[in-house]
């Protein structure tokens, strides 16, 4: 395994983690799950704004945001179906890269389209907070953003490509994170253009 990058205490980045054979496959499991529970466009809790990015899940938990606030739930809020399993070559990274952690419960599907951001937020809607998130990206560079655990602290920003592994746990679980931009045409990966990054997250202690 190659050795990473240590951006601050508990973030680790895998630059080119998945070459590029991987890279397809992941993104064949990830269309699989797109067509199961197609993506959809959450909205803000209290002015019902809309996200700038579409997104879906996998595993037997998945994150949404609506009116009813930011929680985890078992189905697809439009279709009502289940969320469908976790792609195993999601599961074998997540073994690789975090072999002491419990298994994953949730995969969130974020997918930018030209244009699209998140704005500094932190993973706290979880309740292993001892448990380090796993990001992956596919698809096109994004501009990553990350600070410390209250949201005036100062921030670092780098990028990420198509390939890259990134976890943040210990100090870093619930420091401050967003994109600040997707550089449009830096891959040809995805067909459309745009970026999917992947986030697997423990829900539940083990």
């Amino acid at each position: 395994m190659p050795k990473p990058l240590e951006i601050a205490p508990g973030a680790k980045l895998y630059p080119a983690y998945l070459a590029p054979e991987r890279q397809h496959a992941l993104l064949a499991a990830v269309r699989e799950v797109i067509a199961q529970a197609p993506l959809f466009a959450p909205t803000m809790p209290r002015t019902g704004k809309p996200f700038s990015v579409r997104m879906t899940n996998c595993g037997p938990l998945g994150w949404v945001s609506d009116a009813g606030g930011y929680r985890y739930q078992d189905r697809h809020p439009e279709t009502g179906e289940p969320w469908p399993a976790m792609p195993e070559i999601l599961s074998a990274i997540w073994r690789e890269l975090l072999p002491e952690a419990p298994a994953p419960e949730a995969c969130l599907v974020n997918y930018y389209a030209e244009g699209a951001k998140m704005g500094l937020h932190q993973d706290r809607d979880e309740r292993a907070f001892d448990v380090p998130v796993l990001s992956l990206s596919l698809g096109d560079e994004a501009r990553f953003r990350i600070g410390g655990a209250n949201r005036g602290d100062a921030t670092r920003a780098f990028p990420l490509r198509s390939g890259d592994a990134f976890t943040f746990g210990g100090p870093a679980r619930l420091a401050f994170h967003g994109i600040d931009r997707v550089l449009a045409g830096t891959s040809t990966l995805l067909g459309e253009g745009g970026r999917f990054n992947l986030t697997l997250r423990r829900v539940n202690p083990k």
